[in-house]
């Protein structure tokens, strides 16, 4: 079992090691859009905001499922996990998520 994690520093690591399929990675990214654009929404209906879980989780949670087959680190670091997920998709926008997947696979080869 995996010791509890204390900061996001030590998070970030078991984060992007959680994220290594390209798809998965592209389903947050596709998520967190939503999200966001459900959040903008609001400002025509406050109706909006009921939809951001669904369009944020729903893809990343099926890429879990599907891709990763790994469990969302949101059941167990929901906070950090949200931090997380922007980080990446701010990542992603500037072509630099794929040097992330590269540090964390040279710093656990097995994925141990």
């Amino acid at each position: 079992m995996r010791a509890r994690l204390t900061s996001f520093a030590e998070f970030w690591p078991y984060y992007v090691a959680q994220h290594m399929h390209p798809v998965n990675r592209a389903l947050h990214f596709l998520g967190t859009s939503l999200a966001i654009a459900c959040l903008a929404a609001t400002v025509v209906s406050p109706w909006s905001l009921l939809l951001v879980p669904v369009a944020g989780y729903g893809p990343a949670w099926t890429g879990h499922a599907f891709f990763e087959r790994n469990r969302p680190a949101t059941f167990q670091y929901p906070l950090w996990s949200l931090r997380g997920d922007l980080r990446m998709y701010l990542l992603m926008w500037g072509g630099r998520m794929d040097e992330e997947v590269l540090r964390a696979r040279a710093a656990d080869p097995l994925g141990a």
